[in-house]
């Protein structure tokens, strides 16, 4: 019903998966699920825009009904004894989890508007997990250590993709594999050593059979992209680092490059913090 009231918003499929962090083909899937279940179509596609079908008509003040009287439950469930709003604490490591972050918080906010979320950023792979065990959040976004005593809900695996400057020889646009071992003489744009990425990278370019030359190294995949561009070097970063206002192209690497993220908490989590374990799993379908 949300995805209904997206489109019929928005007049647009493009603009209302913008709105939802979710892809075309997710919302048109569920859009037909809902028209199949109502058994009638709800919208119908004009030149340049989405109008809602008569039946849609009819059934939005419905569903809008029905969405103000589930938002109301949620706000119910996240209140505590004392009837105030309880509050998110997250652990993230910025450089692996800034792709799907935005999404899942807003998607999270818009069920639940009174909640406060806080975020704490970590520079470090090794701090994260150590600070976790210290309870300083309620919920860890990131590559799960290994031997971790408390609960792990598995995300989605994070790509990494090679970055080149938009006129380098190897950038062409036919999508196919880039080998990394065509890069083995060049100067690279790496990652601090304290970033996890950077031993992915490593391990990457062993397997085909180089170690990379720095050029320069960075804590931030942002920063890697913009140095990449500038011409220092490739650089392997998450794909959802690369914005389109940097004039780069980026093609998957062979061999290729990844790292299992999930979140993780101390102990069983509370039903606010599965709340926005599901977020993130939803925004993740979207990517």
């Amino acid at each position: 019903m949300e995805y209904l009231l997206a489109v019929v918003e928005e007049e647009s499929f493009t603009r209302a998966a913008h709105r939802l962090s979710v892809s075309q083909a997710t919302l048109s899937h569920q859009l037909k699920a809902l028209e199949e279940t109502v058994g009638q179509p709800l919208v119908e596609r004009l030149p340049g825009r989405v109008l809602p079908t008569q039946m849609g008509r009819e059934y939005l003040p419905h569903a809008i009904t029905a969405l103000r009287s589930a938002a109301a439950a949620r706000r119910a469930v996240m209140t505590g004894h004392d009837g105030e709003p309880v509050s998110l604490r997250l652990a993230v490591l910025p450089s692996l989890a800034s792709g799907v972050l935005p999404g899942a918080i807003r998607a999270w906010r818009d069920a639940h508007p009174d909640a406060e979320v806080s975020m704490l950023e970590f520079l470090d792979g090794d701090r994260l997990p150590r600070e976790m065990l210290r309870g300083v959040a309620d919920l860890a976004v990131g590559p799960v250590p290994d031997g971790w005593p408390g609960e792990v809900y598995p995300l989605y695996r994070e790509e990494l993709v090679v970055v080149l400057p938009a006129d380098d020889v190897c950038a062409d646009a036919t999508g196919t594999p880039l080998d990394l071992a065509l890069l083995a003489d060049r100067d690279w744009v790496l990652h601090s050593e304290s970033n996890p990425l950077a031993s992915l990278v490593l391990r990457a370019c062993a397997r085909a059979g180089f170690t990379p030359r720095a050029a320069v190294s960075t804590h931030h995949p942002a920063a890697a992209v913009r140095l990449a561009a500038a011409g220092l070097g490739p650089a392997l970063v998450p794909r959802a680092s690369v914005s389109d206002d940097v004039a780069v192209t980026w093609r998957v690497p062979r061999p290729e490059v990844g790292c299992d993220l999930a979140a993780y908490t101390r102990g069983p989590a509370a039903p606010h913090v599965m709340a926005f374990v599901r977020a993130l799993g939803g925004t993740e379908l979207g990517r």
